[in-house]
């Protein structure tokens, strides 16, 4: 059994869970940070080129916006892992909650309001193939129980 309570821990300084998760958490925290750059500086913003969005229409530009507005909020997101890996170990878990959370909003918003492409774009696929392995960072990343707390 794992402790939930080290979600939010006392002692933010210290990791207690699974040796492996913080080299997990620093190669997801590369992968938000390149993908919000991308979404940043890429001159479509990743819409077409990646997304394979159609930018040709009135108020395409307006879609480019919003994917440069939505890579500022997963740089945010990085940032938060970052801080945590460099200098508030203890929140490890938290950080990989939040990105749980993440993956299962992109795949419920997906689900309700897909993208009109011929094929889905990377993300797609990536919220699937995360689902699974930050469920299990997170509940390595918790600490074992321990037997003698009531």
């Amino acid at each position: 059994m794992r402790n939930p309570s080290a979600i939010l821990p006392h002692d933010t300084q210290h990791y207690r869970g699974d040796p492996w998760i913080p080299h997990l958490t620093t190669i997801l925290s590369i992968i938000i940070t390149a993908r919000s750059l991308i979404h940043i500086l890429r001159h479509d913003g990743g819409a077409a080129s990646i997304a394979r969005i159609d930018l040709d229409l009135p108020g395409g530009q307006n879609i480019v916006a919003i994917f440069a507005q939505w890579g500022l909020e997963q740089l945010l997101l990085a940032a938060i892992a970052w801080l945590a890996l460099l200098r508030y170990r203890g929140l490890i878990p938290l950080v990989l909650l939040i990105n749980l959370l993440d993956a299962v909003g992109r795949i419920a918003v997906g689900r309700a309001k897909p993208l009109q492409v011929e094929k889905p774009p990377p993300g797609a696929y990536g919220s699937w193939i995360a689902l699974p392995i930050l469920a299990f960072a997170l509940w390595r990343s918790l600490p074992p129980a321990d037997p003698k707390r009531p």
